[in-house]
């Protein structure tokens, strides 16, 4: 079982690091590309677009060809894409290669949760994907700290070498210590019979893809709002506000590596109603030092909150909605993703298209989502899932 955790880890990590690896760099990019600092921002929706436009099929595939076969071929396109993004001499050409880099990550992403959910009961599947989320949140505390190590001695390109070798490592690791995962059906009318059976319609399913999407639009524009709050608003400095989310991302760290403790002595639907309360909290709390002065001490309570609801839900949420799945793993985890990034994306552009303020483009996120995601646990509570199924006998 611990290559199966190793493998599926791995997969993930690639698609947090090309996103924070290389922000450091961005002035220098910018300069080196004769491109504007702001033109550059957009690489990090062009490299959405490529994770969403891949998870349309990419799912499909991984359910017939095989989970390794996509995770190898992404961990080749990543890398390819990493090196050529290092070489661009113009910015058109990076943003493609920030694209196809896109394309690679989501690859390796569909086939992390598919395996978790071929290989895992829905107990410790849940227990794992919080701790998946907890290793996640490391990612924006180091890759940057990384980044500024490697830009005091290298040129900017060495980062997406740097992300290149990844890429490569976790090629390795798809082809030399991942064993096939994908149940296997007797014949054609045992397919037909699952394939059937394991609707994306399915009531329950539906409510843990939008469970999970508020969630993530509400990370997303935390993460997407806080600088302005945080340096605009509370005019902490650069290094204070690096501080701060470094502090607030170890919260968030800590609350996931706690919910597998959790899951040992509460359901999980209380363990998501708890998030949702707790993420209420934070609205309330984030409106009150908006409306007390711009308060930094309520603001950073706020946060806190934040961090802490979306990481102790957002790993059984993500368990519960791939429970239903077995032949349709890679399909599922694909739907969840496009659902979280089309949500999120949408959610962040209306608001801005608007006009309404960080504080309260944040604060009705962080409401919406908690009073829908309350709503949801209770008219659709978790069913009755058999933790029982096909064992994936794979030589040790």
């Amino acid at each position: 079982m611990s290559r199966f955790l190793l493998c599926s880890f791995a997969f993930v990590l690639l698609y947090p690091t090309a996103i924070d690896l290389y922000l450091v760099a961005l002035p220098q990019i910018a300069k080196d590309l004769a491109a504007s600092e702001s033109q550059l921002h957009i690489a990090f929706s062009i490299y959405l677009a490529g994770m969403a436009t891949t998870m349309v099929f990419v799912g499909r595939i991984a359910d017939r060809l095989g989970r390794k076969p996509v995770a190898i071929a992404g961990a080749v396109i990543f890398s390819i894409a990493s090196m050529l993004a290092g070489s661009a001499e113009t910015s058109d050409s990076f943003l493609v290669m920030r694209f196809f880099q896109g394309v690679g990550a989501s690859c390796c992403y569909v086939v992390a949760f598919a395996i978790l959910r071929d290989t895992l009961d829905d107990q410790k599947r849940a227990k794992v994907l919080s701790m998946l989320n907890g290793i996640t949140c490391m990612i924006p505390v180091l890759a940057p700290v990384i980044g500024h190590l490697i830009m005091l001695k290298f040129p900017w390109p060495v980062l997406f070498t740097a992300m290149a070798a990844m890429g490569l490592a976790v090629g390795f690791i798809a082809t030399v210590i991942l064993k096939e995962t994908l149940p296997t059906q007797n014949n054609d009318q045992e397919i037909h019979q699952a394939h059937a059976q394991e609707s994306l319609f399915n009531r329950f399913f539906i409510s843990r893809v939008l469970f999970t999407s508020l969630g993530v639009t509400a990370i997303l524009s935390y993460v997407n709002t806080s600088p302005m709050i945080v340096m605009g608003t509370l005019n902490y400095s650069r290094g204070e506000y690096s501080t701060a989310m470094a502090l607030l991302a170890m919260v968030g760290m800590s609350t996931s590596f706690s919910a597998p403790i959790l899951l040992r002595y509460f359901k999980q639907n209380t363990l998501m109603m708890a998030s949702q309360i707790i993420t209420l909290m934070s609205a309330i709390a984030i409106l009150a030092a908006h409306l007390n002065g711009d308060s930094s001490t309520l603001y950073m309570i706020g946060f806190v909150l934040v961090s802490m609801g979306f990481s102790m839900g957002f790993g059984v949420a993500m368990s519960q909605a791939l429970s239903l799945f077995s032949r349709k793993a890679g399909l599922a985890s694909s739907m969840l993703g496009i659902a979280q990034v089309s949500c999120s994306a949408f959610y962040i552009w209306l608001m801005a298209l608007l006009g309404f303020s960080a504080v309260m483009m944040l604060f009705i996120a962080l409401a919406m989502g908690s009073v829908i995601g309350l709503s949801l646990i209770v008219l659709v509570p978790n069913q009755h899932i058999s933790e029982c199924h096909e064992e994936i006998s794979c030589p040790s």
